[in-house]
């Protein structure tokens, strides 16, 4: 009689990858999310792919930023390196990448910084030259999430001019200025250096400018179109699915992740309860693939 089941195959673990050997830090603000080394990304993901999940979203923390954040687009980056361990050590899994400069840039900004302006223009170049080197380090997915305007169409153009045709974009179509996304920017240390980032992230009041920025990224080849955070948008997560054709995903932010976390320690809710009712209702609401820190514990839970 049950109307929405959730499966392993629902599910996307995100994984932070840094500098070193035999590292294993946990995040303060996210237990039981560590940044990891490269070698230590490997087995995380062997181990992952063992216990059932399908894929994966990498984000990197360099060992150095700069101005142009060319860390995200070097061959040897932190995601580069990564994602090449893990196509070794997990072979099946679906490798996806963050696609953004905000990780890499010494001022924490999602793009080229002059005069303490964000510059659409110039941004989707480096945006651009990020997702074509991360599909040659071996991504599946490249996921785009500067909110660049027109970011979409220049990667789909870059990706098919270098032979990545096959190579899919997940859009952060649907991304708003949210408070859910602190402990995130701890996990890595990806906090602006000045101002915020509302400039090109979404107003958390609007709806059809939700719609506006949906059909953009459609209409520029997007293969998946995503809401970020999910809980809070539900409403917008199934608007969009009434909406488009496309397969849907939301993510569940380390913020909507960390308040579980954290009310289950003081006893207040049941955890694996309260979790498997959050990840339902997003499936409920529409969404095809979910982003979760969550996505090991769901699986078990599922297989028990």
């Amino acid at each position: 009689m049950r109307e929405t089941r959730l499966a392993a195959d629902d599910f996307i673990l995100p994984l932070f990858a840094c500098a070193g050997k035999n590292v294993r830090r946990e995040i303060a603000s996210m237990p039981g999310v560590y940044n990891l080394s490269v070698d230590e990304i490997a087995k995380e993901a062997a181990a992952a792919s063992e216990l059932g999940v399908k894929g994966i979203i990498l984000f990197g923390l360099p060992e150095a930023k700069d101005e142009a954040g060319t860390g995200a687009y070097h061959e040897q980056g932190i995601v580069q390196q990564a994602v090449r361990a893990v196509r070794e050590s997990a072979p099946e899994l679906v490798i996806m990448t963050d696609t953004c400069l905000c990780e890499y840039t010494s001022h924490g900004h999602c793009g080229v910084v002059r005069d303490g302006e964000v510059l659409n223009g110039p941004s989707l170049e480096l945006l651009a030259r990020t997702a074509v080197s991360q599909a040659e380090a071996g991504a599946d997915v490249v996921a785009p999430s500067a909110m660049m305007g027109g970011q979409v169409g220049a990667i789909r153009d870059a990706l098919d001019d270098a032979g990545f045709d096959q190579v899919a974009i997940l859009a952060y179509a649907v991304k708003y200025a949210s408070g859910f996304y602190g402990p995130f920017r701890e996990a890595a240390d990806s906090a602006p250096a000045f101002g915020d980032r509302r400039a090109y992230q979404m107003d958390v009041a609007n709806v059809r400018e939700a719609m506006y920025e949906a059909e953009l990224d459609y209409a520029e080849g997007a293969d998946i179109l995503m809401v970020k955070p999910a809980t809070c948008y539900l409403d917008i997560l199934k608007t969009l699915r009434e909406q488009f054709d496309l397969p849907m995903a939301a993510y569940h932010v380390s913020g909507e992740y960390a308040m579980i976390k954290a009310a289950a320690r003081n006893g207040w809710i049941d955890e694996q309860r309260v979790m498997m009712e959050t990840l339902t209702s997003i499936k409920r609401a529409g969404a095809d693939i979910i982003l979760t820190y969550y996505a090991r514990e769901a699986i078990r839970v599922l297989s028990s």
